[in-house]
């Protein structure tokens, strides 16, 4: 498979990949979407051609949509019926209903046609992400639609000046800002691995990468170690104004911006713009010869520890596959000059033995998925074996590229899986006793199921690390950080200065995996709180797990979230402002579904 952002072309789909509802295609920004978008007859369509339906790509020829056109839809919007999935495919709706709409006048028209209409609107992006932050499974969508924002509300413009800035439509992937950007000699330092993502999903769930400075390492001007909120320097949203909705246009120097800045989807995003740094050159090297034990050895410990490959390079992650002993670990560093045994590379997704699983795992995967769950430890080694193979096959143990290429590493045919986890909040000098802590926890529950006959966790460990959210790496005027980003700095604790992202992945359908998220849940709640680290969910993955689903423990929802932003912030900036402020935005919850009714009442 070819490595590059454009390989839209005979590629290869397992079966494990597409299950669910509907086939998927390659979209022109390499994003997996819903085929047979079926045009819907509204009442401003002409002729025998439904509205659009010369523009709608993967159309199903000669097919008809069966849900009912909403009544008096907007002229020159564009509908049409599709299927709807999320990244792990545990929310699926066969149908719904999906607005196109051309420019921000358009979604002003439509935002205000359903509120007279009494219809929900959800904004809809790379879809790359797990909660029901968009809409709830099982619910009826007979009043929402969907609202595409990659067709045609996905522009780039960069400008050059002080600072140098880039403003993207908010279907913009993060491919297309960054490579606009390497145009123009700028960057981004700390990027998410999916370079599909949308700027403004991004935005909704504070998206981040695992970046670090070294030890000793200054942060160059235009860049930031936080989240991508963080580099917002204005933005454009959909709002009341007493009489209709509108557009309102906010500059990092308001105060009422810092609620938008992750915003969970609350609101509609028209326009951002971010701030941006001098672009740079980075090495990628890869090592599978560690022990775990080393690897996650206690603060101090001697040896190749994450702490200490942190101190020297800045960005690390390890990815510990389940029932292994050698994580594989990445460890970017910042190098102007290609360094003798790296190999220069021109493209991002680098790792295609990740995205291409040979046929004896993908058939250990089918015997999972079919209820075999005792055959996780050779799944977990098997993908270990597969990336010591890929990475030496595919000459990828030490890379150097632009910025963007040697970030950008998971893409849209990797597997997908289930996530739980979150963010520890803490000192940088705790990295390897927060580390330590968790994975010692984590292998001596994983041998006491194992050792009852149970399997409930069967993907990998991924631990990652990234700076907060430093109001002063703001080039322009800033009235405050990002209010409910995990990664905003508690006012009282200033010395916390790095969040600590510890994440274990499974695959759907895994008898327990739910319970054991849940344990997982309350012992790291319970661990990392006090003194020296609190714990915060990472929005676009799973938490308030119940004893079966994620999303459903009413008290971490209603009292233990919320807490995680007021402790130790300022009552006129929190989680109860944040609340008040996307109701004034939108007063009428157009922008909402049951769940986010009960997150954000």
């Amino acid at each position: 498979m070819s490595a590059s952002h454009d390989d839209r072309a005979g590629l290869s789909r397992r079966g494990f990949l597409t299950a669910g509802a509907g086939a998927l295609a390659v979209s022109t920004l390499g994003a997996w979407t819903p085929v047979h978008a079926v045009p819907v007859r509204t009442q401003g369509s002409a002729g025998s051609s439904a509205s659009g339906s010369s523009v709608l790509s993967g159309s199903a020829s000669g097919s008809a949509a069966d849900l009912p056109a909403p009544p008096d839809f907007p002229e020159g919007i564009d509908l049409a019926q599709q299927a709807y999935q999320n990244w792990s495919k545990e929310i699926i709706l066969d149908k719904t209903l999906i607005a196109f709409p051309k420019n921000a006048d358009d979604v002003v028209r439509l935002t205000n046609w359903a509120h007279a209409k009494d219809y929900k609107l959800r904004p809809r992006g790379a879809m790359h992400g797990w909660t029901p932050l968009t809409v709830v499974n099982g619910e009826s969508v007979d009043k929402v639609i969907l609202v595409d924002t990659i067709k045609h509300l996905g522009g780039v413009a960069v400008h050059k000046g002080s600072p140098d800035t880039v403003t993207a439509g908010p279907g913009a992937t993060l491919y297309e800002i960054t490579s606009a950007l390497q145009e123009q000699g700028l960057g981004i330092a700390n990027l998410p691995a999916p370079g599909v993502l949308t700027v403004a999903g991004c935005l909704a769930v504070d998206a981040h990468g695992a970046a670090l400075p070294a030890a000793g390492q200054a942060t160059t001007p235009g860049h930031t170690y936080g989240s991508l909120s963080n580099l917002v320097t204005s933005l454009t949203v959909v709002a009341w104004n007493g009489t209709e909705y509108a557009l309102r246009t906010y500059d990092r120097s308001d105060p009422a911006i810092n609620p938008l800045l992750t915003n969970l989807g609350r609101t509609f995003i028209t326009s951002v713009t971010l701030q941006a740094g001098p672009n740079f050159r980075m090495r990628c090297e890869s090592f599978t010869d560690i022990g775990w034990e080393e690897m996650f050895g206690p603060k101090g410990a001697e040896g190749r520890t994450f702490e200490s490959y942190v101190a020297k390079s800045g960005g690390v992650e390890a990815i510990w596959y389940p029932f292994t002993d050698k994580p594989w670990l990445k460890v970017w560093s910042v190098a102007p000059t290609k360094p003798a045994s790296s190999r220069e590379i021109t493209e991002p997704y680098c790792y295609t033995f990740s995205d291409n699983l040979p046929e004896p795992l993908t058939d250990l995967l089918g015997g999972l998925n079919a209820g075999l769950p005792g055959i996780a430890p050779m799944f977990g080694q098997g993908m270990y074996a597969a990336t010591v193979s890929g990475l030496s096959s595919t000459n990828t143990k030490d890379i150097w590229g632009w910025s963007k290429d040697v970030q950008f590493y998971i893409k849209h045919t990797t597997l997908r899986l289930t996530e739980g986890g979150g963010a520890v909040v803490t000192n940088r000098a705790n990295i390897g006793q927060v580390i330590h802590d968790f994975t010692q926890w984590y292998n001596g529950r994983i041998q006491f199921y194992k050792g009852q006959g149970k399997f409930p966790l069967n993907g990998p460990v991924e631990i990652r690390c990234c700076g907060m959210d430093q109001v002063e790496d703001l080039l322009v005027p800033a009235a405050g950080a990002p209010t409910i980003s995990a990664m905003r700095v508690r006012d009282d604790h200033p010395e916390w200065d790095t969040a600590i992202w510890l994440n274990v992945l499974g695959v759907p359908g895994t008898p327990g995996m739910f319970a054991f998220y849940r344990e997982m849940e309350q012992w790291m709640r319970g661990h990392y709180a006090g003194a020296d680290a609190v714990f915060r969910p990472e929005w676009s993955k799973g938490w308030a797990f119940g004893p079966e689903k994620p999303y459903t423990d009413g008290a971490i929802i209603s009292n233990d979230l919320p807490r995680s932003y007021r402790d130790g912030l300022p009552g006129s900036d929190n989680w109860d402002t944040a609340r008040a402020a996307f109701n004034a935005i939108d007063p009428h919850r157009v922008y909402s579904n049951t769940f986010m009714d009960q997150l954000l009442p």
